[in-house]
């Protein structure tokens, strides 16, 4: 004798949520992540060509993530940021590195 299984129907709740625009205007952290590959030169030059630094501040963030793991590179409104974030992965990805970037909400 074999039981019938009952009939489920499953329904699926999606919640959007639609940033306001003034959390887009509110500062984010852009935060650089060190690997093992990405060699220092080319995230100085991320740094100096997606981000605006000097050379000495890129030198000085390449270098606190090479020791600490991370770095802070600038906060800047949430849709600036993501969008140098993306031209920095961009490029790096072209040029074959896996250099990462990052955003946190500057509290």
């Amino acid at each position: 004798m074999t039981v019938p299984e009952p009939e489920v129907t499953v329904t699926p709740t999606v919640i959007f949520k639609v940033a306001e625009r003034e959390d887009l205007e509110k500062p984010y952290r852009v935060i650089v992540q060190n690997d093992d590959v990405t060699p220092m030169d080319f995230v100085v030059m991320v740094l100096r060509v997606f981000f605006g630094l000097a050379i000495n501040q890129a030198m000085r963030v390449m270098l606190t993530a090479h020791n600490e793991g991370r770095a802070l590179v600038t906060a800047l409104p949430y849709e600036e940021a993501q969008e140098r974030v993306y031209q920095a992965h961009h490029a790096a990805r072209e040029a074959g590195y896996p250099l990462t970037f990052y955003l946190e909400p500057d509290e």
